[in-house]
């Protein structure tokens, strides 16, 4: 009776192993499967579409930055505001250096943070820090796509006080900031296949909805991958619009609700 209770233990401690074996490995594949940057299309926006021509963009340069913990910045000669940008679920956070870019083009000092494993979940507190390093800057915004949209309204959840607005791209506030008067933008493409469009009307009461806080923008033809530049996402659906175009249209409506 012995040995078969000892052998029942090895194959139990045995079975455990092999279990805790199987679910290490299938973290460790679902962590590193992700979303690269696609660096020759962010290179190609970078040349031939950051000055794209708008009667009302402001005549300046921007430089790039790289700040604490391999945040991402780009600064312009000109800064009217901050903005601090939470990259999707997913996504190497260099994917949004466009959206960046085109945002500083237009005045606006934006920073994007990067996250363990590239999931803001593990990092709520990435914006932590990184107005310090630009004291100059009086209005400031935060933000993000997706995953990192709901995780940037969260930690704005506990820092009303430090910012003006929220910026959600595809995303919505699973933390309640009715009370917060905090203006907010949420913009999201026609053709986003990967929105749960459900759950954004469920959590739309978080937000404060009055109509002079809440501006809710649909872009025409744009879908949920194209804020950033990391190729085609998995039941995504296909923008009519381009890529650096949809960039483009969400930096203007990011610069007009900033600034109007």
């Amino acid at each position: 009776m012995k040995t078969n209770s000892k052998k029942s233990k090895k194959q139990w401690l045995v079975g455990l192993i092999v279990a805790l074996l199987i679910l290490i490995g299938g973290c460790t594949w679902y962590l590193c499967d992700y979303y690269p940057a696609d660096d020759a299309a962010i290179s190609q926006f970078a040349k031939e579409h950051i000055y794209v021509e708008r009667d009302w963009l402001p005549d300046i340069e921007i430089s790039k930055q790289e700040i604490a913990d391999g945040c991402i910045a780009y600064v312009p000669t000109e800064i009217s505001a901050g903005f601090i940008f939470y990259p999707g679920g997913k996504v190497e956070h260099s994917a949004y250096e466009p959206l960046m870019m085109a945002c500083a083009r237009r005045g606006i000092l934006s920073v994007v943070v990067e996250v363990p494993f590239r999931l803001a979940v593990f990092d709520i507190n990435a914006a932590d820090g990184i107005q310090a390093f630009y004291p100059e800057v009086k209005k400031w915004y935060i933000g993000g796509h997706s995953l990192g949209g709901s995780m940037a309204a969260s930690y704005l959840a506990n820092h009303v006080d430090a910012y003006d607005g929220l910026v959600l791209l595809a995303s919505y506030s699973t933390a309640d900031l009715t009370q917060s008067n905090l203006e907010i933008l949420s913009l999201y493409g026609d053709q986003d296949g990967v929105l749960n469009l459900e759950k954004y009307q469920e959590y739309l009461p978080n937000i404060n909805t009055d109509s002079k806080a809440l501006t809710e923008t649909i872009i025409e033809g744009g879908n949920h991958a194209f804020f950033g530049m990391y190729g085609k996402q998995s039941g995504d659906g296909e923008s009519t619009i381009g890529n650096a175009d949809q960039i483009n249209t969400t930096a203007d409506e990011i610069a007009k609700f900033i600034f109007e």
